[in-house]
């Protein structure tokens, strides 16, 4: 039920950000180039208009540093999430250091069009979001863990795919598989949290969680602006490929070890 239900969630967010965002902007910018923009605000005017209607609980006095702390030290004593905060971590920077150059790879390498390459971004999206429909059936079938470890496995292979790739048929489907797995991983480790973390940490474990996920991503960027500058637009994705393998066969162990009941 519980991976059911973030996979719906993040299927409809895929959907939404990534299929209707897009040519709602595209054509919100052909009526008005500042369109857009007001949309987008009136948008957070209206979240906050919900957020600002749901009951409120009391709370205990504010104590940030108490929280962050308590957060930081319940998911250091955690092998589990401590061990996929930090592959979280190594794949964020090069998922980042990747995709940085994914327009450039596809334009200039593979000689794709501007329609060409939203296509691509398309089957991307397609992948995420079969990713996110069929996760809770994948999870049944062979269980979480074993999900997760094929999850990255593949990943590995698609990054290394889309850095081969001969052609943009070829990257499109490695940009699917790769948009399938990313969710499956996303899900499952969101629902390995949930089950693990109590709820009354749970808020302040998953932010030190993205923090130690998302801390690298603009590292991630520079380091593969570089390394496209000097070796060529394919090898970022190379390696990316090979550092998120290093990286799972170093983490193989402990999360093998340490897999909930």
């Amino acid at each position: 039920m519980l991976h059911r239900a973030n996979g719906r969630q993040q299927a409809i967010t895929t959907v939404t950000a990534q299929f209707a965002g897009p040519p709602l902007g595209g054509l919100l910018f052909a009526v008005a180039a500042a369109l857009p923009l007001g949309a987008d605000a009136v948008s957070f005017a209206l979240s906050a208009v919900l957020v600002a209607a749901l009951p409120r609980r009391p709370a205990p006095p504010d104590r940030p540093r108490a929280a962050i702390a308590e957060g930081v030290r319940w998911l250091r004593g955690d092998r589990l999430l401590r061990t996929l905060a930090v592959l979280l971590g190594v794949n964020t920077f090069c998922g980042q250091l990747a995709n940085v150059t994914l327009v450039l790879l596809a334009t200039q390498t593979l000689h794709v069009g501007a329609r060409g390459y939203g296509v691509l971004l398309a089957g991307a999206a397609s992948g995420s979001v079969l990713g996110g429909l069929v996760n809770a059936r994948v999870v049944a079938r062979i269980g979480a863990l074993p999900a997760l470890l094929t999850a990255l496995s593949v990943n590995v292979v698609a990054f290394a795919g889309i850095g081969l790739s001969p052609g943009p048929v070829v990257l499109g489907a490695f940009l699917a598989v790769n948009g399938f797995v990313t969710t499956l991983w996303n899900i499952v480790t969101v629902g390995f949290r949930q089950q693990l973390v109590p709820s009354a940490l749970l808020g302040r474990v998953t932010s030190v969680y993205r923090l130690l996920g998302w801390g690298l991503i603009p590292f991630g960027a520079l380091a593969g602006g570089l390394v496209a500058h000097g070796f060529g637009l394919r090898t970022p994705y190379l390696v990316a490929a090979v550092v998120r393998g290093i990286a799972l066969v170093v983490a193989l162990p402990a999360l093998v070890r340490s897999q909930p009941t």
